[in-house]
């Protein structure tokens, strides 16, 4: 919550989103250079509970979580990434290059995991941006993948 109120990384700085579009409930691994590419990773869990405020509404009888959420969660913790690694600007998605959803998000699942690993981390004068590729899965089961998420720090 102190990232969601600006007071983590500072004012003018990454923030996560207020609940309820905050889509992780804990961060279990974070680093600047780890990861498949050497590049950087997070890893995440948001609890699933019936109750959720997506599932009454999408579907009405046919309880769904939307994917873009699940899409919005990753780049929510790309951005996060950046931020932790201590630069300097607010986190904005500038898009993905191909997203594969595989799997539903219905209210009889327990728990996300979102796996983030960075194929570029980039820092200049005039850019800092991170590319990453993505994996959401639940209860263990890969339900989707994104390749090449693009998410730039700015100090506007």
């Amino acid at each position: 919550m102190k990232c969601a109120r600006g007071e983590l990384f500072g004012p003018g700085n990454a923030q996560l989103p207020a609940p309820p579009m905050l889509m992780m409930d804990r961060i279990t691994e974070i680093s600047g250079d780890g990861g498949l590419h050497g590049k950087g990773h997070v890893v995440a869990e948001f609890d699933i509970t019936p109750d959720l405020w997506f599932f009454e509404c999408h579907f009405p009888g046919n309880p769904i979580m939307p994917g873009c959420l699940g899409l919005d969660g990753l780049w929510q913790l790309t951005g996060f990434n950046l931020g932790w690694r201590g630069w300097e600007g607010r986190g904005y998605a500038l898009g993905v290059g191909e997203v594969k959803l595989t799997g539903m998000v219905r209210p009889d699942r327990k728990m996300l995991t979102y796996k983030v690993d960075f194929t570029k981390a980039v820092q200049t004068r005039r850019l800092t941006m991170g590319v990453a590729n993505g994996i959401v899965e639940a209860d263990g089961e890969v339900i989707y993948q994104v390749t090449d998420m693009k998410v730039a720090l700015s100090a506007s």
